[in-house]
Order: C-alpha cells, then sequence, then structure tokens
C-alpha cells in the first residue's frame, strides 16, 4: 500500500465489512478456542441508532480495517465505546490501526464525548499494546464485561485533544504543565 487508506462511516453491511467482521471473530476464536473471550457484536447490533461503523479502504477500494464507535448514551454522558476494531493480516503493521484509532477520537471529541472505553481479551496482546500504546489504561470491566475472565477493560480521557499547545506573545509555549489534573 502506497498512499493511506481512506477512511469513511459506512453501514455495516457495505461491501467487505461483513469479510472483516468474520475474519475478525476467527481471529478471536483461534485465540479463545473454549469461549469466553471477547465479546463480538455482529452486523445486526451495529446498525443500529448510536452507532458508526469506520472502514479502512485501499486505493482500489478494498475493505482492510474496521472499527465502530457506540455513541447511544449506554455508558453514560460524555462516554462512549470502541468496538470490533480489527485490520487484515497483510495490512498489519502499516498504521492503519492507529489512523483508525485516531479519525474516532476526531469524530468523538466533535460530539461531546470525553472519554472512550472499550474491551479486548488477556489474549489480544498486539491490541492491548496498541491501544496503550495510543494512551489507553486499564480500567475495571463495564457493562456487559463484568464477569468476562478473559476481558480486558481500557479506557482514555479526549479532555485536551487535539490541543494545540498554548502559547504566548512569543513563539514559545507557556511552559509545559498539564492543562488539567491527571493529564
Amino acid at each position: 500500500m502506497t498512499t493511506p487508506p481512506s477512511i469513511s462511516v459506512e453501514p455495516p453491511h457495505a461491501a467487505g465489512v461483513s469479510r472483516l467482521l468474520e475474519a475478525g471473530s476467527a481471529y478471536s476464536r483461534a485465540l479463545y478456542p473454549a469461549g469466553g473471550g471477547c465479546v463480538q457484536l455482529e452486523a445486526a447490533e451495529l446498525a443500529r441508532p448510536g452507532v458508526s461503523v469506520y472502514v479502512a479502504r485501499t486505493d482500489d477500494g478494498t475493505a482492510v480495517g474496521m472499527i465502530a464507535l457506540i455513541d447511544d448514551g449506554a455508558h453514560g454522558q460524555g462516554r462512549a465505546e470502541i468496538v470490533r476494531m480489527f485490520v487484515d493480516e497483510p495490512a498489519r503493521g502499516t498504521g492503519i490501526a492507529g489512523l483508525l484509532l485516531h479519525r474516532v477520537e476526531t469524530d468523538a471529541c466533535a460530539r461531546g464525548i470525553r472519554e472512550l472505553v472499550l474491551q479486548t481479551g488477556t489474549q489480544h496482546l498486539p491490541a492491548q499494546a496498541l491501544y496503550a500504546k495510543h494512551g489507553f489504561r486499564r480500567v475495571e470491566p463495564f457493562g456487559r464485561y463484568v464477569g468476562v475472565p478473559a476481558s480486558i477493560c481500557m479506557a482514555k480521557s479526549l479532555v485536551g485533544f487535539g490541543a494545540e499547545p498554548l502559547v504566548g506573545f512569543g513563539a514559545e509555549p507557556f511552559d509545559d504543565r498539564p492543562l488539567a489534573v491527571g493529564e
């Protein structure tokens, strides 16, 4: 892939999305053959109001990655959940997952979402590393993941996401102190 993929919000039944959903489910089944791993939402659940499915496509229109954002109020005001992140194996390591995360974070901020939460599995080590690299931290299980032993829940504050450093009258920032406690 020579140019970055395009990322757009698409219906969960768009061309190539069902293939990505099935590949993601197959990947999880391989990691958790006895079941009890990641909780996977199906296409019908992704089609409900408050859910946006983001699809990364190559120049020729091939779907190579996806992520969904659930902003239906179920997690409280100002909080949304990321689900069904998956990138095709040949496209892994090319930055697509990071681009998908950045797009979702940007759109979430524009909607007034202050925190993103997600769930991954204990055996999804690359996913855990990716989310940590992008600022997610482990939190207590929430919602449908409470009592699922193979679940790891994570969250990221979007307060200050995308903000430019404060600059004084010159070209230098005032200082490097955080804008709020916990940043």
